[in-house]
């Protein structure tokens, strides 16, 4: 595969509802009509100006850009592996983050080491510029361990499957922060249908009222499985800020240099101790919710064209070229380092042990429990059970 390629999807069905007598419908806007947010590169590469958020971005340098660009597409390869790894049996579930690199790798490189991330479960791109190892993701997607890393040594949280709580643990987080007086920042990440979330308003609400120095980072794909946005909100997302008094913005999240620099701007000010800001980042699940989802049943090809033309990483590579900032040569190798990362990955996860049988008794509770020390008898009773059978000849002649 080619590095900047994307994979084919089937997407939504149609652009509209369909009016039917006695019930009111909503209109839909046009697919080809644009939102207003913050861009500094269009779809073609061109860089555009843009006076409140170029100041973050302008002492950038071609060997910056050029690693920005090697983060989104070593990231893309990890994430087409695992889709492959799990279509080949090795993992039980990936939730893949093509599409939306840009918006991970741009706000992921925005964070300090000190900055504490609260993540999802499709953050593979922000866990990469947090310095977590790709192979680490895979275990608690093969089931081998529980996350696989450990939090507090990237102040990188372990993946979140409860939707939307990690807004609230950020937020408890950031007061704690706070009320250390450390300078600091916490960025939590969640999607447009974790927005709909009672836990994220909550979050929302002790934010603003303690002003803890939190950034909420919602990448706004268009679907919340297979419920699209106008099923969900009536207005856009960023402006939700204005009802708990605080800024939000709409960012190009296939703008790797807008997510950057806005990015950067919320963590400054979160810093200085004026609170929380919220960030919609406008972008596309190009692949399915999961590799359990199918999304040819909600989408249709139309609406996929059309994101595929704002590719993030055909993006950043139009400028690079146009720019001379990279040759020829950087991207051969590049290509040659994107194979060598899905061998490693490949090789890894086929190498990961099974886990212990008896350890899901562990850590249940912290001073153990009777119900608990029974239940990991009759556990170890059944395993026995196998090896009595096997010794008997009883499992080999019933053809077990």
């Amino acid at each position: 595969m080619t590095v900047e390629s994307t994979a084919a999807r089937k997407p939504r069905r149609s652009a509209g509802t369909k009016s039917t007598a006695g019930k009111r419908t909503t209109a839909r806007k046009p697919e080809n009509s644009e939102p207003e947010l913050v861009q500094l590169l269009t779809p073609e590469g061109k860089r555009v100006k843009n006076a409140e958020y170029d100041a973050y971005v302008d002492g950038i340098t071609p060997e910056e850009l050029r690693g920005l660009y090697r983060d989104m597409v070593l990231t893309r390869r990890f994430d087409a592996e695992a889709t492959s790894l799990q279509r080949q049996g090795e993992l039980g579930l990936w939730a893949s983050l093509l599409g939306q690199e840009a918006a991970q790798i741009g706000s992921g490189r925005a964070t300090r080491e000190d900055d504490y991330v609260f993540p999802t479960y499709r953050e593979h791109g922000v866990a990469w510029c947090r310095g977590v190892d790709p192979t680490n993701l895979l275990g608690m997607f093969r089931g081998v361990n529980n996350g696989g890393w450990d939090p507090n040594g990237n102040n990188f949280h372990l993946y979140t499957i409860v939707i939307g709580s990690q807004a609230l643990h950020a937020t408890g987080y950031a007061m704690g922060v706070a009320k250390d007086g450390a300078d600091s920042a916490v960025i939590a990440y969640f999607g447009d249908g974790a927005s709909s979330q009672g836990d994220v308003s909550e979050a929302f609400n002790f934010a603003a009222v303690y002003n803890a120095p939190v950034v909420f980072f919602c990448q706004n794909n268009q679907w919340a499985i297979s419920e699209s946005n106008e099923k969900q909100t009536r207005v856009p997302l960023y402006q939700r800020a204005q009802g708990f008094g605080f800024p939000g913005v709409r960012v190009d999240g296939n703008d790797v240099l807008a997510s950057l620099a806005v990015t950067r701007w919320a963590l400054e000010r979160a810093r200085r101790g004026e609170g929380p800001a919220l960030i919609e980042a406008w972008t596309y699940r190009m692949g399915a919710h999961t590799t359990s989802d199918d999304p040819s049943r909600y989408r249709g090809d139309e609406e996929r064209v059309a994101w595929e033309a704002k590719d993030p990483i055909l993006r950043l590579r139009r400028y690079l070229e146009a720019s001379n900032h990279a040759d020829e040569g950087f991207f051969a190798e590049l290509e040659a380092e994107s194979e060598a990362l899905g061998k490693r990955v490949r090789e890894a996860v086929r190498a990961m042990p099974d886990p212990d049988h008896f350890a899901i008794f562990e850590n249940v509770y912290a001073d153990g429990h009777t119900l608990v020390d029974e239940e990991r008898a009759q556990f170890a009773a059944y395993q026995a059970s196998f090896a009595t059978e096997s010794e008997s000849g009883f499992a080999a002649g019933s053809g077990v």
